[in-house]
């Protein structure tokens, strides 16, 4: 069932499942993708007994500003702040917390930053921190993951940003066939999720994001006590899987430098052999597997 809540900056929309009182499980999605993602996890984890709730991020379908006057922030402080907001919102004390890319970004903030909110975190992607190290990210990556970052480069052009407003839905469906080589969804299922790249502040926090993680764009000046404490690159106390689609081309297995010494609760890794950058999607099973793990 699809809701709303006025939580912090943002009116948000979700998805909820399961019953009011079981375990909270918030599902978060990642860049460019949507709650679609998680058709087929959501509802293992509801007949599991968990309460499942699935929001648009910031700039995705029908979430949205509540003001004008809020800068169209896509950084991570601000997915992070979202999140926290959502939570509260939703008089929830402590959830299961589990994302890929933008969304497992948001997850692992709010693990490392306000760990007593968290009953544990599925973080898919690499080795699963997946909080930024803005200050060093000036420094260069071998080339062939430099290749894989084109599409971050690109928008840091305005020829990037008007390449995005005029050609979002076959840009992002590149991205999708790019990331998840092994991956055969058809049009219907991309399509579904597209509508959600139609939201008027989607551009905006798209190109904002991938330039205020470079600090080529300023950010939201209320919500630089937050960008400072992640900029000391925190742990993350809480009980932690982390899953890697083996086939994920834009972030391979391995990745350029391994993390789990930014874990220090109990850490599990998991690569799944196959499954490319959508984890929930191409993998359900395996994925709501990883959250009950953690109930």
């Amino acid at each position: 069932m699809l809701k709303h809540v006025d939580a912090g900056v943002l009116s948000v929309a979700y998805l909820e499942a399961g019953a009011p009182g079981g375990s909270p499980v918030v599902l978060l999605h990642g860049f460019p993708y949507d709650v679609h993602a998680y058709d087929e996890v959501a509802p293992i984890l509801a007949s599991s007994g968990c309460r499942v709730l699935t929001p648009y991020l910031r700039g995705f379908g029908p979430t949205h500003f509540r003001s004008a006057q809020t800068p169209r922030s896509g950084q991570q402080a601000a997915l992070g702040s979202d999140l926290l907001a959502l939570v509260d919102a939703l008089a929830i004390d402590r959830a299961v917390l589990a994302g890929y890319d933008w969304g497992g970004r948001a997850a692992c903030i709010v693990a490392a930053l306000w760990p007593q909110r968290v009953r544990g975190l599925v973080s898919a992607g690499n080795d699963g921190y997946n909080i930024q190290d803005i200050a060093g990210s000036i420094n260069p990556q071998a080339p062939e993951y430099e290749l894989r970052y084109w599409y971050q480069f690109y928008f840091h052009s305005e020829r990037g940003r008007a390449g995005l407003a005029r050609n979002r839905h076959a840009l992002c469906k590149l991205l999708w066939r790019l990331w998840s080589p092994n991956w055969s969804f058809d049009d219907a299922t991309y399509d579904r999720t597209a509508a959600s790249f139609e939201n008027p502040d989607f551009v905006d926090v798209v190109i904002h994001s991938y330039r205020h993680r470079y600090g080529l764009a300023p950010g939201d000046s209320s919500l630089e006590d937050i960008e400072r404490r992640l900029a000391d690159q925190p742990a993350i106390p809480v009980p932690t899987v982390a899953l890697h689609g083996e086939a994920n081309s834009v972030l391979p297995a391995g990745g350029s430098g391994r993390r789990e010494a930014r874990f220090s609760g109990a850490y599990r890794r998991q690569v799944i052999p196959v499954v490319g950058h959508n984890v929930p999607q191409e993998a359900p099973q395996k994925f709501a597997e990883a959250v009950l793990s953690l109930i």
